[in-house]
């Protein structure tokens, strides 16, 4: 079974088409990766995948559960992680984790689940520290462990370490490989092209809401003659 299915998707604003037909398939427990300019469609397709938006056109299946059919049952078994996303700044880091565990369960299980998000997060004493005192790479990596903590079936992870440092950024591709080797599906849309060269089993790489190329990191850099996926991103933008 593929964890997700796409099938023709398409996005209508008005009379503007952010997405025009693209079809793709995520295996289980693959880290996969859609690339592309701003403005290409890839926020839109993250969105819609998390049920956030409705489909105009085509198909999606999540583990197997139409998402326009059953997007409930979708939402039970996936995590998504914005760009924007953001903590209730007056709670402590470990607060936010106890508050985001009661919605997935309750008693040794939320407590369990907290555990994980801590332990993910890795903030040490800042931890109890409030939120709003946090910089960019710690706030997002509560981020990370509150999508993560649950063990979701998917993960849907849009511009993972956007503006992090090297170190945080690191940190949280390790997480996220640790985490895919467990079974969680990776389903992310990065601008660090070194980021999803290291990270992606496979590329699509969407361009004007098409999607103009697909592969692993090295057939894409064998079919383009590139040496690394920012070579190879320039030149499938630039023809």
């Amino acid at each position: 079974m593929y964890a997700v299915e796409v099938k023709d998707l398409v996005k209508n604003y008005g009379s503007f088409q952010a997405i025009k037909g693209i079809s793709f398939k995520v295996r289980e427990g693959e880290v996969y990766g859609l690339i592309g300019p701003n403005g290409a469609g890839k926020t839109t397709a993250l969105r819609i995948l998390s049920t956030l938006l409705e489909i105009t056109a085509g198909e999606i299946k999540i583990y197997g559960i139409d998402l326009r059919q059953k997007p409930d049952e979708v939402r039970r078994i996936i995590s998504y992680l914005p760009e924007d996303a953001g903590a209730y700044k007056n709670l402590t880091g470990r607060s936010y984790l106890k508050f985001i565990a009661q919605f997935f369960a309750e008693g040794e299980q939320a407590k369990e689940l907290v555990s994980r998000g801590l332990e993910i997060a890795n903030l040490d004493k800042r931890i109890d520290d409030k939120v709003e005192t946090y910089s960019k790479g710690m706030a997002r990596r509560l981020l990370v462990a509150r999508a993560l903590m649950i063990k979701p079936k998917l993960a849907i992870l849009d511009e993972l370490t956007s503006g992090l440092d090297v170190i945080n950024a690191q940190e949280i591709r390790r997480t996220v490989k640790l985490f895919a080797s467990q079974g969680t599906t990776m389903l992310l849309s990065s601008h660090n092209m070194l980021e999803v060269e290291l990270l992606c089993d496979r590329i699509t790489l969407i361009n004007d809401g098409e999607i103009v190329a697909e592969g692993t990191p090295d057939e894409l850099k064998e079919r383009y003659g590139a040496k690394n996926i920012e070579e190879v991103f320039v030149k499938v933008v630039s023809e």
